[in-house]
């Protein structure tokens, strides 16, 4: 497996003897040899993600969008580990006492994103940064007993389950290494380099997986770290990319492909997939972005016409476009509003076909923002 890039270490002896892999530093050396399709992906990628920069600031309630987005993002990073939960799930009114194991997963993803993008603005992204986030990920969920916040002090290795270190698929970095690649990484992440920064985050991208530095959550980070890097570098403002949906749809190719790098030191294959990645995942989010503020526009235009009674019904639609599934009770609680104030705007969605009753009876109906909802369920 000794190649460019890394080398595989022999640990222990006797019966207990095993490998591990030791990756090189970034940048590859040989440095990177881009052929003219990479260089094609490279431009597509960059003039896609700068539209999606531009149209994602004419939004005109980004925060909405992007809480929306993080959700999107949360659920496909998490499903690509094997979580099993909807966008229904996450977006439940009654979340605090219908939540499972995997809905807490994707909660915990939303809230170390969320986390991320405000520290981010006090510190760079390094390795306090990145063990703070996993902190957060890690709280109160599956995996909290695996040293929540804290790189691994043990060897872990990944392959099917029941697999051991005799016939793991991949055995990372031992302790040792691992912790003294997490700290070229960190200088990788915050030196100058004349490489483009989109494959730089690939690079990125891969080299945490490869370092695989917490006994769990590495998927998870690993991807987020993608974002936060194009957002410290300024290629984006708000985190509207969610490469995971491709990643998820391309799950086995993603994978075969960082093997392939750790395998035969082929950087430039997993170059050319991660910029694909980029450039599908922008393309994917400017659709969503128009189509949803076409809808907004349009129910915004419907409810106008409503006269007296379109001031609580416009503050009702910002609501549900936060919220797209919502009860009474908890919905006006959120609006300072009466029950029945609030019941009479929902009446008047759902007699536009804005809002469809979901479930429930009487005063515990569920209702849902179904347009919208099938617009952000696309993929997952």
């Amino acid at each position: 497996m000794d190649n460019r890039a890394g080398i595989e270490r022999t640990n222990l002896s006797g019966d207990i003897i095993y490998k591990s892999f030791l990756p090189a530093s970034l940048p590859p050396n040989p440095p990177l040899e881009l052929d003219s399709e990479s260089l094609k992906l490279l431009v597509a990628a960059n003039r896609q993600l700068a539209l999606l920069d531009a149209v994602s600031s004419r939004i005109p309630n980004i925060n909405l969008f992007v809480s929306m987005y993080v959700r999107k993002e949360a659920l496909m990073s998490s499903q690509i580990e094997g979580t099993q939960a909807t966008l229904e799930d996450i977006l439940d009114p009654i979340l605090d006492e219908n939540t499972n194991r995997d809905v807490a997963d994707v909660i915990n993803y939303i809230k170390a994103m969320e986390f991320a993008l405000k520290r981010l603005q006090e510190l760079p992204i390094s390795n306090r940064l990145i063990k703070e986030i996993h902190a957060v990920l890690m709280a109160g969920v599956r995996g909290k007993e695996k040293r929540p916040g804290e790189f691994r002090n043990s060897q872990n290795w990944i392959g099917g389950f029941g697999s051991t270190l005799k016939n793991a698929t991949y055995i990372p970095p031992n302790v040792e290494d691992m912790a003294r690649t997490m700290s070229d990484l960190e200088k990788y992440i915050n030196s100058d380099d004349d490489l483009d920064i989109l494959i730089r985050s690939g690079l990125i991208h891969y080299q945490f997986e490869a370092i695989h530095p917490f006994l769990d959550g590495n998927g998870r980070i690993g991807r987020l770290l993608i974002v936060l890097f194009l957002i410290e570098k300024g290629l984006l403002k708000t985190p509207v990319l969610y490469i995971s949906y491709f990643l998820k749809k391309n799950r086995i190719e993603y994978y075969d492909r960082l093997s392939e790098v750790r395998n035969k030191g082929n950087y430039e294959q997993w170059v050319k997939f991660f910029l694909q990645a980029i450039m599908e995942s922008a393309e994917d989010a400017i659709i969503t972005i128009d189509r949803l503020v076409a809808l907004h526009n349009k129910n915004v235009e419907i409810i106008g016409s409503m006269g007296r009674a379109s001031k609580n019904t416009l503050r009702l639609l910002d609501y549900i476009e936060a919220n797209p599934i919502i009860e009474i009770s908890k919905t006006a609680e959120a609006l300072d509003l009466a029950f029945n104030t609030t019941s009479d705007a929902i009446k008047r969605l759902e007699k536009a076909g804005i809002l469809v009753q979901s479930a429930g009876q009487k005063r515990d109906r569920v209702f849902s923002y179904t347009e919208y909802l099938n617009l952000l369920k696309e993929g997952t």
